[in-house]
């Protein structure tokens, strides 16, 4: 059975690319654009990993993060963080609320967030 992936991003040009990319890695992936669709999604979609931008309309990411954690249903999951936020203020806010993993999307291109996916999901 295919591993799900929820992408949690407000761009939609960047959002497309990485679902297409995804589905090319045999991933059964939903695209939201805001927090309240994620937590919305999280709950019915049942994800294995979720890609979560953290400035979006609606509700942050770091919020969605923190909900994920404290909704029994959504507890586990995983979650990497992908996000234009590169201060390590940001990156400890994110490991305090949980997040699997936290990439800055200058500093990688697709194929890294491709393999950390793979790692978190072989975790699982």
């Amino acid at each position: 059975m295919k591993k799900k992936i929820l992408l949690v991003e407000d761009d939609e040009a960047l959002a497309q690319v990485y679902k297409t990319r995804l589905e090319m890695e045999d991933f059964d992936v939903r695209h939201v654009a805001n927090g309240e669709d994620a937590l919305s999604n999280a709950v019915e979609f049942k994800p294995d990993l979720v890609v979560l931008d953290v400035m979006m309309p609606k509700i942050n990411g770091f919020d969605v993060l923190d909900i994920l954690r404290t909704t029994p249903e959504t507890a586990n999951v995983r979650v990497v963080m992908l996000t234009a936020l590169s201060q390590a203020k940001d990156k400890e806010r994110a490991e305090q609320l949980g997040a699997n993993d936290y990439l800055v999307k200058s500093q990688v291109v697709i194929g890294d967030v491709v393999a950390r996916i793979k790692h978190h999901l072989a975790e699982a």
